[in-house]
């Protein structure tokens, strides 16, 4: 009788065990939009610009990612930027295992706070003092609102493609998920907000310079991704962010870098470093958290002090420094701090444009590939990528189709031609040669 119980409970877990292999993206997905809408809780998840069923993520370790199918892809989304180490590096595990058993939040003041604060001061020119928060949206918002204080003005300048979270100040021809859905607003933002938004175009100066004449004294801050990462990945023209650091220094406008994306991702210092442009606010995010929710905004020292409680500029914010974000971002940070951390990211990113180059010549295509170190975007356009009208050009309907080229081969790429893709350490020679032919095929089948 014992033996038979025993057989009776393996055969039960052996069906459970089969039950749960036979799960499929699909019937999650199906009954996920009963409850959330769209199915999803972040918009470019839902596969709509490249069609069919998102893939439900189980875990992740390194560089790959594995279904609730059992599927294994090599990512290049790497959750949006932030996991620059990889999925589930064991020293951000262990050290967010230790900080769990003393509690996940309290409300209350940590050293790791300090310690982080003080990593990113020394590290990102800008930045003499900072406040963390919870997001990039939280960042940009707060900054904003700190620049229009501190220079008592009201209006600011964007740039169309560039986008700076979901408050609604900056949903107007905004990149991401509005260009991946075509929507160039959001109904919900009202007239009043919409008026103080003002829109240039993205390395052209002329445009900046118009703007800041026709309201002159009017404006208090031009925000900016110095690299644009959010309609795929457009570099800055020669001297278009040094000429936009002199303009607004002259005009008393306070100049934002958007580095929520580029922040220790293009460079140590982030892009300000990379250029040797140094803005009056940063807005940094993603790797800073090492994979947690996180955001922060800083700056010079005589602007930040005018947030609460020094000064009358409020914020504020629960879980803002939680210990698990601090802990695992501060530990990121010392990894990223290695000797030629970065050069070993280059050459990954360098790796994998020139085999896609490569194919190109094969297959004799002319489509435009962008990078900067382990970020990169290929464009389905024969039109130079400098702006929103030219990454605009870009065929979303062959981007979709090489989408599921790829993905069917095992690489998860962005389901969006409006993202960019992102290199981590843990990429190894064999995953990006792997990526490299499957990219051949996935063009050749086009």
């Amino acid at each position: 009788m014992r033996k038979l119980r025993l057989n009776k409970f393996e055969t039960t877990t052996t069906q459970r065990t089969q039950r749960d292999k036979m799960k499929s993206n699909k019937k999650i997905f199906k009954e996920s939009k009963k409850y959330i809408p769209g199915g999803v809780n972040s918009p470019v998840r839902a596969f709509r610009s490249v069609g069919g069923i998102p893939i439900f993520i189980k875990k992740a370790k390194g560089s790959k990612l594995i279904d609730v199918r059992g599927k294994e892809y090599i990512d290049y989304v790497c959750s949006w930027g932030p996991l620059i180490l990889g999925h589930a590096h064991p020293k951000i595990v262990q050290a967010l295992k230790k900080i769990c058993e003393n509690g996940t939040s309290y409300g209350a003041p940590t050293e790791i706070e300090l310690k982080l604060a003080k990593l990113i001061c020394n590290i990102v020119p800008s930045i003499e003092k900072v406040r963390m928060v919870n997001s990039g949206t939280e960042a940009t918002m707060s900054a904003i609102r700190l620049a229009r204080a501190y220079t008592k003005k009201d209006k600011i300048i964007k740039f169309a493609g560039c986008y700076h979270g979901h408050s609604d100040g900056f949903l107007i021809k905004a990149g991401s998920g509005l260009t991946t859905l075509s929507i160039q607003g959001s109904p919900g933002v009202t007239k009043g907000t919409i008026k103080d938004t003002l829109n240039a175009k993205y390395n052209h100066i002329e445009s900046v310079k118009k703007l800041i004449q026709k309201y002159k004294k009017k404006i208090a801050a031009v925000i900016i991704e110095p690299v644009v990462g959010n309609m795929g990945v457009v570099l800055p023209k020669d001297n278009f962010l040094r000429e936009l650091r002199e303009i607004t220094a002259n005009e008393n406008i306070i100049l934002i870098f958007d580095e929520v994306i580029t922040g220790f991702r293009v460079a140590l210092g982030g892009a300000q470093s990379f250029f040797h442009v140094v803005p009056d606010l940063t807005t940094l995010g993603k790797i800073i958290g090492g994979g947690l929710p996180v955001g922060a905004y800083g700056g010079k020292r005589g602007i930040m002090d005018l947030v609460a409680p020094n000064g009358p500029v409020y914020q504020a914010g629960t879980l803002s420094g939680n210990p698990l974000a601090m802990t695992a971002g501060f530990e990121t940070i010392k990894i990223l701090m290695k000797k030629d951390t970065y050069k070993k990211l280059d050459k990954k990113g360098e790796m994998l444009e020139e085999g896609i180059k490569e194919n190109f010549k094969k297959l004799n295509l002319k489509y435009k590939q962008t990078r900067i170190g382990s970020m990169s975007c290929l464009f389905f356009t024969e039109k130079d990528i400098i702006d929103y009208q030219s990454v605009m050009t870009s065929n979303t309907k062959i981007y979709a189709k090489y989408f599921h080229n790829m993905l069917k081969r095992g690489i998860y790429l962005a389901p969006s031609q409006f993202e960019a893709s992102f290199i981590s350490l843990a990429h190894t020679e064999k995953d990006i040669e792997k990526t490299i032919k499957a990219n051949y095929e996935s063009l050749k089948e086009l």
